[in-house]
C-alpha cells in the first residue's frame, strides 16, 4: 500500500528525506519538493511513482540506476549536486564550529574510474558480475556503466568470463579492477581455492586477452606485463587489490593542492602514505619521509622512487600510525605534512601534530566528519585553516573527498 508524501530535503546517503509525524521516511531517488506516492515500511520508502517532479531532475545516464545500488543521485542536476557534496562539507564543519569559505566542489566526469569492485556469483543461468542492489546481497548484472572508464566498461563480457574460471565457491565474491598503463588489473577475493587446472586455464585467459595482470586472494596467478601507475614522474607498480585514488584527475588536483601548499617545504612527512600518490610527486621539490603501515604498498612506493628520476631523496618507514602516531618531537625535523587516512580519519595523529610546530600542514580526507574532528583538533592546538576543497571523486554517490590546508607560525629556535 503507497503513501503520498512531499519530500523536504536529500539525506547524508542521497535519499530523498520525508517528514512525517511518525518521523522523517528515506525514499530512494526522490529530491526536495516532489510529492511521491511510496511503500513505506518504518523509516524507508520504496518509490512507486513520481506526482510532482523537482525542477532539478533530469534523465539518469544508466539503464541500470535505481536497481543497482552502485549510484545514488544520477536523477539530480549536475551543479546541485555539486552543491550538495559541497554543503556536506561546510555542516560537517560548522558541526565542529569550524568557519572557513569551503570552495566549489571539483566536478567528476563521467567514464572516468580508473578503478572499480565487482560483486560475482556463479548461478544456474551462468555468472552474474556487477554491483549489489542498495542495502541487499542481490547482485545486478550489469551490461554498461557510465562511471568507469572506457576500456573497463567495454571489457565486461570479458571480465565476466572471467569470473566463471576464477569461481571456486557457490557464494558470491568481489572482482577489483583496475586500468593500469600496462593493461587491466584483475584481483579476486573470496573466490575459492584455485587448482592447478584453474590456474593454467586463467593464465591462458588472461595472456590472451592482453590483461596485465590476474591475482586471487593477494596471490598473483599470472602477471604477462606489471601493471603500472604514474604518480608523477615515478611509475609504481601497486600490490594485487591494494587500495589505488579511484579517478587518476581527482587524485591529480589533490595532489596539486598539496604540492601547492607544501612547496616551500624542505622535509615533508607524508603519512599514510600507500604506495606514493603523494609522496613521489612531492618529493620533485621536498624531501620525503613515507609512513605506511602496509608493507607491500610501501614496497612498491619504494621502487616506484628507486626507478623513478629528478626525485629528491624518499626516506620509507613501516609503522602504524593508529597505534604509534608520529610523535610531536619526531615531527620537529620536519616543515611541512601531509596526511591521507582511510575513513576513520587520524585523531591521534593530529593531536601531535597539533603539539608540533610544523608550519604546513595538509589534511586529504574521504570522510567530512573525521575530517572535521581533526581539523577542530589542530585549530585548538594553534593551526589556521586557510582552505577547503571539495573534491568529487566518486561520481553519481554520497562520497566526497575534502583538502584542507594548515598553517601555523613556526616558533624561532
Amino acid at each position: 500500500m503507497s503513501t503520498r508524501f512531499q519530500v523536504s530535503r536529500l539525506g547524508a546517503q542521497g535519499d530523498g528525506v520525508a517528514d512525517t509525524p511518525q518521523g522523517p521516511v528515506f525514499i530512494p531517488f526522490t529530491l526536495p519538493g516532489e510529492t511521491v506516492n511510496a511503500a513505506r515500511e518504518k523509516d524507508r520508502g520504496t518509490l512507486m511513482a513520481v506526482l510532482e517532479p523537482s525542477p532539478l531532475r533530469i534523465e539518469p545516464a544508466c539503464r541500470h540506476f535505481t536497481e543497482c545500488g552502485g549510484c545514488a543521485l544520477q536523477h539530480l542536476d549536475a551543479q546541485a549536486y555539486l552543491d550538495w557534496k559541497r554543503e556536506k562539507v561546510v555542516q560537517a564543519l560548522k558541526s565542529r564550529g569550524l568557519e572557513v569559505d569551503v570552495a566549489a566542489t571539483v566536478p567528476c566526469a563521467s567514464h572516468s574510474r580508473r578503478r572499480a569492485v565487482f560483486s560475482a556469483r556463479r548461478t544456474e543461468g551462468g555468472m552474474l558480475l556487477g554491483y549489489n542492489r542498495a542495502l541487499s546481497h542481490h547482485i545486478i548484472d550489469i551490461e554498461e556503466c557510465p562511471i568507469v572508464e572506457p576500456q573497463i566498461e567495454a571489457a565486461l563480457p570479458m571480465l565476466r568470463r572471467l569470473a566463471g574460471l576464477i569461481c571456486h565457491t557457490q557464494q558470491a565474491f568481489h572482482i577489483t579492477v583496475t586500468h593500469t598503463e600496462s593493461g587491466l588489473d584483475v584481483a579476486a577475493q573470496d573466490a575459492g581455492k584455485l587448482e592447478d587446472k584453474a590456474r593454467m586455464a586463467i593464465s591462458a585467459f588472461a595472456i590472451g586477452e592482453g590483461l596485465a595482470r590476474v591475482s586471487v586472494d593477494g596471490e598473483i596467478v599470472v602477471e604477462p606485463r606489471k601493471p603500472l601507475v604514474s604518480f608523477g614522474s615515478a611509475s609504481v607498480t601497486p600490490p594485487p587489490g591494494s587500495f589505488l585514488q579511484a579517478v587518476a584527475s581527482a587524485e591529480q588536483v589533490m595532489a596539486d593542492l598539496v604540492g601547492e601548499h607544501l612547496k616551500k617545504a624542505k622535509k615533508v612527512a607524508d603519512l599514510f602514505a600507500g604506495a606514493g600518490a603523494f609522496a613521489l610527486r612531492l618529493a620533485r621539490k621536498s624531501e620525503v619521509h613515507a609512513v605506511e603501515g602496509d608493507a607491500a604498498a610501501l614496497a612498491a612506493l619504494d621502487r616506484g622512487f628507486r626507478f623513478g628520476g629528478g626525485l629528491k631523496r624518499v626516506v620509507i618507514e613501516k609503522r602504524d600510525l593508529f597505534r604509534r602516531p608520529l610523535t610531536y618531537k619526531e615531527l620537529a625535523a620536519y616543515d611541512g605534512v601531509a596526511f591521507d587516512p582511510p575513513r576513520a580519519g587520524a585523531e591521534d595523529q593530529c593531536k601531535q601534530i597539533a603539539k608540533s610546530d610544523v608550519p604546513f600542514v595538509a589534511a586529504v580526507s574521504c570522510n567530512p566528519a573525521t575530517l572535521a574532528r581533526d581539523l577542530r583538533i589542530l585549530v585548538d592546538g594553534g593551526y589556521a585553516l586557510k582552505s577547503v576543497t571539495p573534491v568529487d571523486q566518486f561520481l553519481w554517490s554520497p562520497h566526497v573527498e575534502a583538502v584542507a590546508l594548515l598553517e601555523k607560525p613556526r616558533k624561532r629556535r
